[in-house]
């Protein structure tokens, strides 16, 4: 959790200015290293995979390289999967998650399936414990015609592969910080009045309202629910405001809000949510539920999908 609290910057009601975003941004300081939690990591990296440097950010090129893993053993004739996690610096499991199934736990697929895994596509913000990079913008909401270095990073590395992808697995968390922090700070930035939400206790998962894939969400919940608990709808049968089409399964339009599941053309893209804030569950589970959704989505469409 964050320590970083925007009142008082700027005046109700008026959008923040340069000045306001400055000011949000020398409050900002490391609570945990980048280079520790996922670079050292990776020094142990095997074969399979090669290490890619896709850019730097420029508040700090030296310590916040930007990095994917690729399959090693690259073949045109196998279908491309995208996974990314950390987009939202301060969403934990996400990065970790990313990080455990490259190291630990890709071998089932590899040869099989040609991996790109950006564990940590944030990292000034996973640092921070933040949700926007440091000119106070959200990354994933960038990832159209916004402005975030980390979002246009990765879109010009995936852009060749942008139309050859099967899927792509967005690994994010759903926190009490969101309700108590982020949310506030938006509407401030914003000069807008904060609206209170509610936070869903559990996982769950946004598909494409523009092509949905509910056979697939529903086969990761299934899965997902053997490790953790899934989040149930709200009295009005939604979960963060949005109705839910299947049990724990959400639909955002994707592409028109710049969410980085709208970065390729992939047919099966899914966000997972975990709420790593819940009494029912630990840090453990969450890392644990976030490779198991990656399994079941690379199982599902490896079954399933048109040869």
């Amino acid at each position: 959790m964050s320590d970083a609290h925007f009142y008082p910057i700027g005046r109700p009601g008026q959008p923040w200015t340069d000045a306001e975003r400055q000011q949000w941004r020398s409050r900002q300081q490391a609570q945990r290293l980048y280079a520790e939690d996922v670079l050292r990591p990776l020094e142990g990296l095997n074969s399979a995979f090669q290490s890619v440097i896709y850019g730097r950010l420029p508040v700090d090129p030296e310590r916040y390289p930007l990095l994917a893993l690729k399959s090693a053993d690259w073949d045109p004739k196998r279908p491309n999967v995208l996974i990314t996690g950390g987009v939202h610096g301060y969403e934990t499991s996400g990065v970790h998650g990313a990080l455990r199934f490259v190291l630990q736990e890709a071998e089932p697929w590899l040869g099989r399936m040609n991996l790109i895994v950006a564990p940590c596509v944030s990292p000034w913000a996973y640092e921070m414990i933040q949700r926007w990079n440091p000119e106070a913008v959200d990354p994933n909401r960038s990832f159209g015609n916004g402005a975030a270095q980390e979002s246009l990073a990765l879109r010009e590395f995936i852009a060749p592969l942008r139309e050859q992808m099967l899927l792509h697995v967005d690994l994010h968390e759903t926190t009490d910080t969101d309700e108590s922090e982020f949310r506030p700070a938006l509407a401030a930035r914003d000069g807008q009045a904060f609206e209170p939400g509610e936070i869903p206790d559990g996982f769950y998962l946004v598909d494409d309202s523009e092509s949905p894939q509910t056979a697939f969400q529903s086969a990761i919940i299934e899965a997902v629910a053997q490790v953790t608990h899934i989040a149930p709808a709200d009295a009005r049968g939604q979960l963060i405001g949005s109705d839910v089409v299947a049990p724990g399964v959400i639909e955002y339009p994707l592409q028109p809000l710049g969410l980085c599941a709208g970065l390729t053309t992939a047919p099966f893209r899914s966000t997972t949510e975990v709420y790593p804030d819940s009494p029912r569950t630990s840090p453990e589970e969450c890392i644990r539920a976030q490779c198991v959704a990656v399994a079941a989505a690379l199982d599902f469409v490896l079954s399933n999908a048109p040869a």
